[in-house]
């Protein structure tokens, strides 16, 4: 997420770090590095130009600290400015006291709008309320079956009725509503795929008699700017409450989350993280600016981590701690921890939300099957091995990495870095979850999956050379001298 975004405004920002004084001058020529990174990543025009203006403007009347470096000063006003630009956000639901709380979707056809259906009613159901899904997208018939078919996972009831008038099974579907005393309606609008095509006189319509509390936009966060151009003319139409950026796991380069609120003054609600229906999050424009900046999010991996501690019994999670203090902490226990992680989202998200993790992921690899080479190993040891990897040899070794399509070099360095973790959970056992955090965003420094670093999540290539005896001599002399 955000990658290319990313690396422009940290190499913008990179320039002005190390220097004793900023000047207007400097200041003025990393801004337009900025700028340029904020185009880049589909931003809209006027936007990134007002905001590099702001930026500019705080940094050079900025009275530089001397126990600070400037261009940290300069990032905190950026992070700032970040802030300001996607917020300020209530994600919160008002509800009616007295009648069912109506909530609105509408959007393109495409943009992920059903699916979203799905997951706000799952993420009201876990707040305790009891949501009915609304099939009102009668244009396509399928989005009747889909909704259904989401309802049956989440155990949600969804009104249907086909053939019929949009405004009547909105109508008719609140009226169910209150007799089975159901208080939350979600109603899934029609859309087309282009904004000229969209029927906003029905929309107009179904706003009037079904009377939302709350009016949705879905956005495909891929789009850019064709997301900011649908939201506004969707707030024209029917004054939206917020936005719902769907396909934020994807390649999305920003453009849409940094443009809407200020295009439109309709800030963004929630994000899609994912094809699940529990992947939809609160947006928070604090932890959207620090993974922008490539500082991550503490907070969201923190929420993360105690939704997977929810699915784990009080027993099991006793056993676990009472095992990590024993320092009985076995490959098995290993496994298990990468199978929380996968819990908790793709696996380059959420190391993308640890600051500095992300770094762990070479350009073009893809984490996932990396992961399920780390998992292919320890399924091709035996139960001894799992259980007191010490007794694994060379020959095991060339065993284990036939078994799984690996090299035996690449099984040293598993169990390298099984020891290195092993030590580590060993002393975040006896630690507060707020210190745990404070020592994972430390991993990357601590060397963590070391030895071999990225090389553990990456196969060692070959380099069509090997260097003689005299080079590598020759090699150790040089870095001698650099060092004096």
């Amino acid at each position: 997420m955000f990658e290319g975004i990313q690396r422009g405004l940290s190499d913008a920002l990179k320039k002005l770090r190390g220097r004793g004084r900023i000047t207007e001058a400097n200041i003025r020529e990393s801004m337009q590095e900025v700028r340029r990174a904020l185009i880049d990543a589909d931003v809209n025009f006027t936007v990134a130009d007002e905001f590099v203006k702001r930026v500019t403007q705080r940094s050079v009347g900025q009275e530089v600290l001397r126990q600070i470096d400037p261009s940290e000063q300069i990032f905190k006003i950026v992070y700032d400015e970040l802030v300001n630009l996607m917020g300020p956000v209530d994600p919160s639901f008002h509800f009616a006291k007295d009648r069912p709380t109506i909530i609105m979707l509408c959007g393109l056809q495409g943009q992920g709008k059903t699916t979203t259906a799905g997951k706000l009613a799952l993420t009201l159901r876990e707040k305790g309320r009891k949501p009915l899904l609304v099939a009102a997208d009668l244009q396509r018939p399928a989005a009747i079956d889909q909704l259904k078919v989401l309802g049956e996972q989440i155990n949600v009831p969804v009104y249907s009725e086909f053939p019929g008038s949009p405004v009547e099974v909105c109508r008719n579907a609140i009226a169910h509503a209150k007799k089975t005393l159901l208080d939350t309606v979600i109603l899934d609008t029609a859309g087309r795929l282009h904004i000229d095509e969209m029927p906003m006189d029905e929309l107009k319509q179904i706003d009037r008699i079904a009377r939302p509390d709350q009016v949705y936009l879905i956005c495909d966060a891929m789009t850019g700017q064709d997301a900011v151009n649908s939201a506004k003319a969707f707030n024209d139409a029917l004054e939206l409450n917020g936005v719902i950026l769907t396909k934020m796991d994807g390649d999305a380069r920003g453009g849409a989350a940094l443009s809407i609120k200020e295009v439109t003054k309709v800030p963004i609600k929630f994000i899609g993280v994912g094809e699940k229906l529990d992947r939809l999050e609160e947006f928070r424009p604090e932890g959207m600016a620090s993974r922008i900046l490539g500082q991550g999010d503490i907070m969201s991996i923190i929420g993360k981590v105690q939704r997977v501690h929810a699915d784990i019994s009080e027993e099991e999670r006793q056993a676990q701690q009472a095992k990590l203090e024993k320092g009985d902490f076995t490959i098995d226990d290993f496994r298990k921890q990468f199978e929380q992680m996968k819990k908790m989202g793709p696996i380059k998200d959420v190391l993308g939300a640890m600051p500095g993790m992300d770094g762990l992921i070479p350009d073009g690899e893809d984490p996932e099957s990396s992961v399920r080479r780390i998992q292919g190993i320890v399924d091709s040891m035996t139960k001894e091995e799992r259980r007191n990897p010490d007794v694994i040899d060379i020959n095991r070794r060339r065993r284990i990495a036939a078994g799984s399509g690996t090299e035996p070099h690449e099984i040293k360095q598993f169990l390298a870095t099984f020891d290195h973790m092993r030590t580590m959970m060993r002393e975040m056992a006896k630690m507060s979850m707020w210190d745990r955090m404070k020592m994972l965003t430390g991993l990357n420094k601590m060397g963590a999956f070391q030895p071999g670093g990225a090389k553990m999540l990456k196969p060692k290539g070959n380099t069509g050379h090997r260097k003689s005896a005299k080079e590598r001599a020759e090699e150790r002399k040089k870095k001698k001298k650099k060092k004096r």
